[in-house]
């Protein structure tokens, strides 16, 4: 018996391990011995369960709930990558899929084209934002999830697919022939003024580095002699992409990020591998809560030498590094190996995922625990905050009745018909919603379900609630009955009062349909407080230069 055992023990470790010399169980070598036995233990479970229980238990499914509620316990950042989602994760970090070139969601209960992208099958066949999908490759798939569709449409390159939908009231198909699709880094880039350039960079995938250096030459081309670089909800991406991106503004040679870990093969240091396009063009980068990563990166390591002013929001605080390393049948495992330090010797990681409060949640990093660093002019930083701009800009908040009217998909809806119903429209920076086509959506909306709570009403709401429970309502009901009827909206007069934000979330939409992507960023240029004040700091090279010396500097 014990032999049997020792024989499932060395099957498990060679699983696991993939291949690895088996050592000694003894001594030095007791957390080897601990997993083995512990694998045992699973694999002698998974057996009994599928001798014993009740019901049928599909192994595969079950094994794999038990990796991922194992890897939930270390950070959300390891993870398992079964063989039938490789292709999603190659897509995710390189930015290359074979498919058709639109994004697909749900909208109105329905599965519809949310954005082709332009030049692409999807695009040049005729696919428009807002065609409800039906059928792909004869399959219905009115009733599946957009996942599920979104496979269905990618394919090896140069393969077709069928695609039916339905327009209006017509029903149209489409024979499309998949191609190879490489997601755009740079959706867009121009001239906010006659000298200053703008650069909108939404990931790090495969060759980001060269689109904005391309972008960078163009615009200085055109005559741009300071620029802003707009990370804002950039997730990140590829390491080396955010070396090159740095590289753009800084001497060769110099030192971008480090990182380090428990093993000696995953330390190591990047530095600038190019000479720069432009060492001293001044320079403004946009950051907030959902830049992370690479983001994180370029703008830390900007920031720690004084080459840039970062202007908006807290960054996420990601300083994790994570290596694949393959399994068995093609599966297989992200996992974090190493931490993110950035030129100042700050590290960017803000939450501590070794560490847990009470209810198992880990924590951020205490403010006891963070450290002091400083940048090449003697600017005081901190690490375990993620990176803190220079100059903070609060963000952007909308009224009920502009939120209700955007998650109800009623913009949306509304922008469907405009668009068939007019075959063009100005520029994105020159078009402008009207007072004739806001009174027609107005009209539009008569009849349609939009209600919404706004926060004045949900906080006498609960003033009554707790009135109730704590016995006090009877004393004081005639004042919340009065403040109700003071605070209540009117739906009517909110689409007058909030009139400015709503016809911006209708020209966003509407210059989706003519413009995609690249159109959207480019309407709002004028209307973003963050690109306003990036201008601010730029067009007065006094400030701009006093803000990179120590007087300046933020905790």
């Amino acid at each position: 018996m014990m032999k049997k055992r020792s024989s499932i023990i060395a099957i498990f470790l060679v699983l696991v391990v993939g291949g690895g010399v088996l050592v000694s169980f003894k001594g030095k070598n007791d957390k080897l011995f601990l997993i083995a036995k512990n694998l045992d233990i699973f694999a002698s479970l998974i057996r009994e369960l599928d001798s014993y229980y009740v019901d049928e238990i599909k192994p595969e499914e079950l094994v794999t709930v038990g990796i991922n509620a194992m890897l939930e316990e270390l950070d959300p950042y390891t993870t398992y990558i079964p063989e039938e989602e490789s292709e999603d994760f190659r897509t995710m970090t390189t930015g290359e899929y074979g498919g058709v070139g639109a994004m697909i969601g749900n909208r109105l209960g329905k599965n519809m084209i949310l954005m082709p992208y332009k030049d692409f099958p999807a695009e040049a066949s005729g696919l428009r934002i807002g065609d409800e999908l039906l059928k792909v490759d004869s399959v219905n798939v009115v009733d599946l999830l957009t996942s599920d569709i979104s496979e269905m449409l990618k394919g090896p390159a140069n393969t077709p697919v069928e695609v039916v939908v339905k327009r209006g009231k017509d029903t149209l198909s489409f024979d499309i022939t998949r191609k190879k699709i490489v997601i755009d880094n740079v959706p867009y880039y121009g001239m906010v003024n006659d000298n200053i350039g703008y650069i909108k960079l939404t990931d790090f995938t495969t060759n980001a580095g060269d689109d904005v250096r391309k972008a960078l030459v163009d615009l200085k081309g055109q005559g741009a002699d300071r620029l802003i670089l707009d990370l804002r909800d950039n997730p990140g991406g590829i390491l080396k992409e955010a070396v090159d991106i740095v590289s753009l503004f800084i001497p060769k040679g110099k030192e971008v990020v480090s990182t380090i870990g428990k093993l000696d093969n995953v330390n190591a240091e990047y530095k600038t591998n190019r000479s720069p396009v432009d060492k001293k063009i001044p320079l403004a980068i946009l950051v907030n809560e959902r830049s992370a990563s690479a983001s994180e990166i370029v703008s830390g390591a900007l920031q720690d030498y004084d080459r840039a002013v970062l202007v908006g929001r807290k960054t996420f605080g990601k300083g994790l590094v994570q290596s694949t390393i393959p399994l068995s049948y093609n599966a297989q495992v992200k996992v974090t190996t190493a931490k993110y330090y950035i030129p100042s010797g700050r590290c960017i990681q803000e939450i501590d995922y070794s560490k847990r409060g009470e209810d198992g949640r880990a924590v951020s990093v205490a403010d006891s625990l963070r450290h002091e660093f400083k940048t090449k002019n003697g600017r005081t930083v901190w690490d375990g905050e993620g990176i803190m701009p220079d100059e903070e800009v609060d963000a952007r908040t909308y009224a009920p009745i502009t939120y209700s009217l955007v998650a109800r998909s009623l913009v949306f809806e509304f922008v469907n018909e405009f668009y068939y119903e007019h075959d063009s429209i100005a520029s994105p920076r020159a078009f402008e919603v009207d007072d004739a086509v806001y009174k027609e959506f107005v009209s539009w909306l008569e009849g349609k379900e939009y209600d919404y709570v706004t926060r004045v009403e949900k906080t006498i709401e609960d003033l009554e609630k707790y009135a109730k429970e704590e016995k006090y309502f009877e004393e004081i009901q005639s004042e919340i009955d009065s403040l109700k009827k003071s605070v209540s909206h009117n739906k009517e007069q909110d689409l007058v009062t909030f009139e400015g934000e709503i016809k911006e979330a209708l020209k966003d939409e509407i210059v989706s349909r003519y413009y995609y992507e690249g159109g959207v960023v480019e309407a709002g240029l004028d209307q973003d407080m963050e690109i306003a004040k990036a201008v601010d700091i730029l067009s007065d090279e006094e400030e701009y230069l006093q803000m990179l010396q120590p007087a300046m500097a933020k905790k």
